[in-house]
């Protein structure tokens, strides 16, 4: 197979896995931190950094969908406690409670919002939506110079939200690969900079060879 077309087939597995998520009435999205073994071993945060994302995610829907019930599709998205918050609500007010609901979260340090007022999205809005996550995951993979797996990717109305904690020369890459992607109107880096001595410090060291057996006098 090709290089192109197993770029396109990988590309539309990881849609249909995206797709199977929306649901036409649900009125809020989880971004979802997977906590395992293999997430916790190549994600850049800690790994109570990674179950407090998964718990502000969770607190944060709870409170939204007990105080604004229907009004508006919001997707949550929390990562090294900076919180996402993308989709559409009915008014500028609903924007501010959502944002103001969020930030009284425990553990939540900063709320980026990019909530949309007044513009609901279609079904067929968010599934294209969701497709084009997974291309924008997909061209990250192949980008050979970019460690992908340190940086989760949403998409809202066409525009790609880029979450993190990689250096500069790494943001810019990302948004680069991410502009790249047809379809792609937009993107927006959510990334916290590090240096890359920090990055350094980050990368899991070899251990060190076993010393070689003696020979037999």
């Amino acid at each position: 197979m090709s290089p192109h077309a197993l770029r396109c087939a990988r590309a539309l597995a990881l849609a249909i896995a995206a797709g199977a998520s929306l649901s036409a009435c649900a009125p809020l999205l989880l971004g979802g931190a997977v906590v395992g073994g293999a997430m916790v071993a190549t994600d850049r945060r800690t790994s109570g950094a990674i179950v407090e994302d998964e718990a502000i995610e969770i607190k944060a829907a709870s409170r939204i969908r007990e105080v604004m019930g229907d009004r508006g599709k919001i997707s949550v998205t929390s990562y090294n406690r900076i919180v996402l918050l993308t989709g559409d609500v009915e008014t500028a007010a609903d924007k501010a409670t959502a944002e103001r609901l969020v930030g009284g979260v425990a553990n939540v340090q900063t709320v980026v919002n990019e909530l949309v007022v007044g513009m609901a999205q279609s079904f067929i809005s968010r599934s294209r939506d969701g497709f084009l996550t997974s291309k924008v995951k997909a061209s990250l993979i192949d980008a050979k110079d970019l460690f992908s797996n340190a940086i989760k990717v949403s998409t809202s109305n066409q525009t790609v939200y880029l979450m993190g904690r990689v250096t500069e020369r790494e943001a810019h890459r990302a948004a680069e690969v991410a502009r790249g992607v047809d379809g792609v109107r937009k993107v927006v880096r959510v990334f916290e900079i590090i240096s890359e001595a920090e990055l350094a410090n980050l990368q899991p060291r070899s251990p060190a060879p076993a010393p070689a057996a003696s020979a037999p006098k």
